[in-house]
């Protein structure tokens, strides 16, 4: 059976793996269900139907599944948060359920949420993604695999967060940040995440290609349209064709640019 402390309220209709923890004073509401080896935190709230995988952890005084803030939001909306599996979420980190019915936030696998960070409804984030302490994410934001996001970072709704892109903290990003790429200040691309490419185990050939594609969209002096017509006289890498993809396919807030 599930390890629950005395002072926990797990309702009868939650749906608990049998190696579940749940801390002092935590509450699990109907609807929730929590797959096996998951540990939750003191004083957490799990509530919105949410629906997690195997292996997360959830710290002290998080709250997940609360509706979302949202002016004219029905709370009687079926909306839910899913997570994957092996997430690590700290503590004071809230995400909130989708506005839409029979719709979720997701968040998919081996994450790790530092301290206050937020996640606002219909938020879709990938896998082994990094978020330090108090990163804001506003509503309907997508984001990639292998990012990381500085402290105090606040991301505007609608926009799309890149693949093996990397943020500096207290950013403000109201762009898309492309893939591969570095962002600072306010909505300023400061150029490619060369150490993470290497990290992530990218051959010389890709990384030449994604720097050639990158000089091509946002060094060669034209626009984006331009930019993307060249593009299409030439052969890349399935790599490069990701960044060239984020710029053909940008949200309604456009892409970064240099300044």
């Amino acid at each position: 059976m599930p390890e629950i402390h005395p002072s926990a309220i797990v309702s009868e209709q939650a749906e608990l793996a049998d190696d579940v923890s749940v801390g002092a004073f935590a509450i699990i509401d109907a609807g929730v269900k929590i797959g096996a080896g998951c540990s939750i935190g003191a004083q957490a709230w799990i509530t919105g139907c949410t629906v997690m995988g195997e292996g997360n952890s959830v710290g002290y005084g998080s709250i997940i599944g609360a509706e979302p803030q949202s002016i004219g939001f029905d709370p009687k909306t079926d909306s839910s948060v899913v997570i994957g599996s092996n997430n690590s979420i700290r503590e004071y980190v809230t995400i909130h359920r989708s506005i839409h019915e029979g719709e979720s936030t997701t968040v998919a696998d081996k994450n790790f949420l530092m301290t206050g960070v937020h996640l606002a409804h219909d938020v879709k984030m990938g896998s082994h993604n990094n978020l330090a302490n108090n990163v804001l994410l506003a509503g309907h934001i997508k984001m990639g695999d292998h990012i990381f996001l500085g402290g105090g970072g606040g991301f505007h709704q609608f926009v799309h967060i890149g693949s093996y892109s990397i943020v500096q903290g207290n950013a403000v990003v109201s762009r898309d940040v492309p893939p591969f790429c570095m962002a600072h200040g306010r909505n300023e691309l400061a150029g490619l995440n060369v150490i993470g490419l290497r990290r992530g185990g990218f051959t010389p050939e890709e990384r030449s290609d994604i720097k050639r594609a990158y000089n091509l969209l946002f060094r060669s002096g034209g626009n984006i349209t331009e930019a993307l017509a060249v593009a299409d006289e030439t052969s890349w890498t399935d790599v490069a064709k990701l960044l060239l993809h984020s710029a053909r396919h940008a949200s309604r807030k456009g892409l970064m640019q240099r300044t």
